[in-house]
């Protein structure tokens, strides 16, 4: 395929429709909670029954995200992201048929396949796009996760308000259809398929002249057995089993604190808001300083935020823990895909990027129970947040044993501190 210089690098594009559909696939999925009531006086189901069926599907995303990322490995983003994109809709159009709760649970189990692939496919493809802007590039597409789960949310209860659940269930369903299958049409795998240039030094380092460079790292099975794989998945647990017992639990601590429930609840948007700016301002540290520096920072950043939050009896004390612990969740999103792809090269990102999610959503599905279980033992959160404390510690002390990857494999480029050669994007 010949090489020629785009006159506007292919790899925003890349970006942009990740962007864009993880926005509206990730608000849609997170929009069930304001589904959660009408559904509930429907079926006549307890709130453990209902809960169970998003819960459901937020275990089957983490399973299934291996294999999508595999697929995409393989055979490119545009197949994998197409046939979730329909599945994801489609179970949404669904949901407004159904009549009993074993349905609801068929269908948020179809919900959780299309799912699985619009964390772990995008993620992997913006890095084979991006080397030197790789952590930047992440976090901007995981900005359109964070603004989705803002948005899409406040939407669906006004079209629920004016036209009923099931109608609206069928309007979300058709807005993913004819909103992320036509942007997975504009991924593409890695810049060769485009016919694009590589920039003079990477072709000087790499020593393939002008034509191009085979692409590097670690066969899915040759990372599988380093202990670097099981340390960045243990790090991604204890992050997920943070990120989701904080997402749960925090307004009803502050409720049991004596604050309203409208005042509490405002504690989740300013997570939201400063994870955006978590992504952004990590994802960019992670490109100057190396990304393990950078998840050094967010778990020192995360350690501040959880002891304070020990001695947090007030509102305003609360708001602060918000604000320091969404900055440090949201760099977190940011840094993991970066991450693999500096340690193990890009070779098969999808996989050992799908083994990380994996292993992460279920300690994003165990914290939860977990501290619930804490509580109804103890009557409080005080020992369920000195546990999170514990966790992210030793986080902090796993980051620090990471180191550089040997790869057996004669063809990965070395790996730099702060993100290896890198294509022309400009």
């Amino acid at each position: 395929m010949p090489i020629e210089k785009p006159k506007v690098f292919y790899g925003y594009i890349i970006v942009a429709a990740g962007f864009s559909s993880m926005m509206i696939v990730h608000g849609t999925f997170n929009a069930f909670g304001v589904f959660f009531r009408p559904l509930q006086e429907e079926f006549g189901s307890s709130r453990a029954t209902l809960s169970g069926a998003s819960s459901l599907a937020f275990i089957i995303m983490g399973f299934i995200a291996i294999l999508m990322g595999a697929l995409a490995d393989r055979f490119g983003p545009r197949v994998v992201m197409t046939v979730c994109g329909i599945l994801f809709g489609v179970a949404h159009i669904l949901m407004a048929l159904t009549s009993s709760i074993w349905q609801v649970y068929l269908f948020y189990l179809l919900v959780g396949i299309g799912l699985g692939a619009f964390d772990v496919v995008p993620l992997s493809t913006v890095v084979r796009w991006f080397a030197q802007r790789r952590g930047m590039m992440s976090g901007i597409m995981k900005v359109g996760t964070g603004l989705g789960m803002m948005a899409v949310p406040l939407i669906t209860s006004n079209l629920i308000a004016s036209y009923g659940w099931r109608t609206s269930y069928i309007l979300l369903g058709t807005l993913v259809l004819v909103t992320a299958i036509p942007l997975a049409q504009l991924l593409r795998r890695d810049p060769y398929q485009k016919g694009l240039i590589l920039e003079p030094k990477v072709r000087e380092h790499a020593g393939h002249g002008s034509s191009g460079l085979k692409e590097e790292g670690l066969s899915w099975r040759e990372g599988f057995h380093t202990y670097q794989l099981w340390i960045v998945s243990a790090l991604y647990l204890i992050i997920m089993f943070t990120a989701q017992t904080i997402l749960v639990h925090i307004v009803p601590h502050a409720e049991d604190l004596g604050i309203s429930s409208s005042k509490a609840a405002g504690l989740i948007a300013v997570i939201g808001g400063a994870s955006m700016l978590g992504r952004l301002t990590m994802g960019m540290g992670g490109d100057r300083i190396g990304n393990k520096r950078a998840l050094m920072v967010c778990f020192a950043i995360l350690i501040l935020a959880l002891s304070w939050l020990q001695w947090s009896e007030k509102l305003w004390m609360l708001y602060i823990f918000t604000a320091i612990y969404g900055f440090s969740h949201g760099g977190f999103f940011a840094l993991m895909s970066p991450t693999v792809a500096g340690l193990f090269g890009t070779r098969s990102q999808g996989t050992l990027l799908g083994i990380v999610l994996c292993t992460g959503t279920f300690g994003g599905a165990v914290g939860p129970f977990v501290t619930g279980v804490i509580f109804d033992v103890t009557a409080s959160y005080k020992m369920a947040f000195f546990m999170l404390l514990s966790l992210v510690s030793l986080g902090l002390a796993l980051t620090a044993l990471l180191r550089p990857v040997k790869s057996r494999a004669k063809e990965m480029l070395p790996v730099h501190h702060g993100g290896s050669a890198e294509i022309v994007e400009t």
